[in-house]
């Protein structure tokens, strides 16, 4: 990966099937994430916090993940895959970048193939992170089977509609924007007949029988919030995993990464580097504005221009973008695939540097959204982050195309600078307490 682009996607060969696999990061700690019933190694950098998340575990570990067989950018597959052939595609992907051990990491559906790794094979698994899963699917809800047989049809119509990741998500009804993306996103993973084999196949996993063999050091991480598996299925795992270590947290969804995973991630990193973030590197704490950019549509458009002009309009976006941010003395911090993160010492010369990005950005085809909040930011090496970071990306999710939106934060701090300002309305911005007050940006 660049600093200024996403990881390129590449494949291990399990067996006769092709595995997809992406990398992040160059420590030698190795970290290899499991994903649960939907996946799409390249579409995932699409959804909110995914990539942040990964670039954090990248402070301090090699990050891998995949598309299990079946899912994603891997190869289609007849049926589900069991537990054993999963497993063959863990190993596939380890022998791939060349890992011999490794911090294992399943979530949620993941979990069970990632339990079963690490008892079967513990001299190549470091350390087992579990996050939202439990021992046996069966036990919630706590339904019969031929209820939950007669449940089948409308789960698998709503399918592709984003209701099921929704939930996941924590994404609340009427952002409907985010809705369509995480639709988009069930139906990149997998297709309705497959996703019917699976919550199948998924009905019948049952760990408890080997949860006595883990030997390996394992930290088992649940949310109260979580929308899909109850915390008590967390608290069965971590009961039934000898020596295991539990944290529960109160407010992050089924996909952490989509809620403010800053103190899971400390708690991961301190559990498999004896450290937290704040020993291991240098923060200084500043007063910034951060503008957060995304182009709108975009994948959409890649589909309809194809990838080679659509690549040629992205270099061009990342030129317009680098000498932008510099003309508005601003610190371009990274590309997000297809947008940017920057920060300013002023927020005028952020809110003009978002006009004018957004206003150059048009002439070549390409609407922008934009969003910026000013706060407190933690600045560690070329990465910035904390609340404030989040903040103005959750800002810039409310959005629309060719549209700045800013915190009243900023337009206070910027009262008599010739901008102007229309109100947009009161908001909740997801995992930032609080409603917020947003406004549109003009010159």
């Amino acid at each position: 990966m660049t600093d200024l682009g996403m990881p390129e996607t590449r494949y291990a060969q399990s067996g006769d099937i092709s595995i997809a696999y992406q990398t992040m990061g160059h420590s030698p700690l190795d970290f290899l994430i499991v994903p649960g019933v939907t996946s799409h190694v390249e579409f995932n950098h699409e959804l909110p916090g995914f990539t942040p998340f990964l670039q954090r575990l990248s402070g301090f570990a090699r990050v891998a993940i995949f598309d299990k067989r079946g899912q994603g950018l891997s190869d289609r597959v007849s049926g589900v895959a069991s537990l054993e052939e999963r497993m063959d595609d863990v190993r596939a992907v380890m022998d791939a970048i060349c890992s011999q051990r490794a911090v294992l990491c399943g979530f949620s559906e993941g979990n069970a193939m990632s339990i079963m790794f690490a008892a079967t094979y513990p001299e190549r698994v470091s350390h087992l992170i579990l996050i939202g899963g439990y021992p046996r699917a069966g036990a919630f809800p706590p339904i019969s089977d031929e209820a939950f047989e007669a449940s089948l049809p409308s789960r698998i119509a709503a399918w592709g509609t984003g209701q099921l990741s929704k939930r996941a998500m924590g994404t609340r009804d009427e952002n409907w924007r985010e809705i369509a993306l995480l639709g988009k996103y069930e139906r990149l993973s997998s297709s309705p007949g497959a996703f019917k084999t699976l919550l199948l196949m998924n009905r019948r996993i049952d760990v408890r029988a080997i949860l006595p063999s883990v030997r390996v050091p394992a930290l088992v991480l649940h949310s109260r919030a979580d929308a899909l598996v109850p915390v008590t299925e967390g608290r069965k795992l971590a009961a039934a995993i000898p020596g295991a270590k539990y944290i529960e947290y109160d407010d992050l969804p089924h996909l952490c990464f989509a809620g403010m995973f800053e103190r899971l991630i400390g708690d991961i990193e301190e559990f498999v580097t004896g450290h937290r973030d704040d020993a291991l590197h240098e923060t200084d704490r500043v007063l910034a504005t951060v503008l957060f950019t995304d182009i709108v549509d975009s994948t959409r458009m890649a589909a309809k221009i194809g990838d080679q002009r659509w690549r040629e309009l992205l270099d061009h976006h990342d030129r317009l973008a680098k000498l932008t941010v510099e003309k508005h003395r601003g610190n371009l911090v990274k590309s997000t695939g297809d947008g940017i993160l920057a920060t300013f010492d002023g927020p005028g010369r952020a809110v003009r540097c978002a006009l004018a990005l957004g206003a150059a950005a048009q002439q070549i085809g390409l609407p922008l959204r934009a969003g910026l909040h000013t706060g407190e930011i933690e600045v560690r090496g070329r990465d910035v982050g904390g609340i404030a970071v989040h903040t103005a990306a959750r800002v810039m999710a409310q959005s629309g195309a060719n549209e700045v939106l800013v915190s009243r934060v900023v337009t206070d701090l910027v009262a008599g600078a010739g901008l102007k300002f229309t109100e947009r309305g009161v908001f909740d911005l997801k995992g930032i307490p609080g409603q917020w007050d947003l406004f549109a940006a003009a010159q």
